[in-house]
């Protein structure tokens, strides 16, 4: 849990600070929906890099950010960096709902949803690869988006590449 993430807001933070930064965020008003979402975005070719972004979104109501920045050599097609992708994405949301149900003791949100964005849609390069990536993710016992409604990737983690 030693990786770097970022707050608009708050600045440089570990993941174990991110689960409690989300944890407050929920119990301000535990009454309301929460969608906590995890989704990557990259750019490059060679050297990619990958921005992975955290976002808790009370519905309705707002919400908060964090990302993180990782950088990976040898990437030089499509297909290798959606994976990639999808894996920052799965690695992120293993360890964040591991480290969110360690305190759930305390908050436990009834009306959460927890969901991984890909960056795949139906227009474009990615098209051929949707059921895939999609099949990954809910492999892993996760829900997906995909484009147009992955914006935690495509949107969120786009603003900082």
């Amino acid at each position: 849990m030693n990786q770097q993430f970022h707050s608009p807001s708050l600045g440089r933070m570990n993941l174990e600070r991110v689960i409690r930064e989300i944890l407050s965020f929920m119990e301000i008003d535990q009454k309301r929906r929460y969608d906590i979402i995890v989704g990557t975005d990259s750019e490059g070719n060679g050297k990619v890099d990958f921005v992975t972004a955290v976002v808790i979104h009370r519905i309705g109501r707002g919400g908060r950010y964090f990302w993180k920045r990782e950088f990976k050599n040898g990437i030089n097609h499509l297909r290798p960096k959606i994976y990639q992708e999808t894996n920052f994405s799965l690695e992120t949301a293993q360890e964040l709902l591991a480290g969110l149900k360690k305190h759930w003791q305390k908050i436990e949100p009834q009306n959460y949803n927890f969901e991984i964005h890909v960056d795949v849609g139906e227009n474009g390069k990615t098209r051929d690869m949707i059921k895939e990536v999609v099949g990954m993710v809910r492999g892993n016992g996760f829900n997906v988006k995909t484009k147009p409604e992955s914006y935690g990737a495509s949107n969120v983690a786009d603003k900082h590449i």
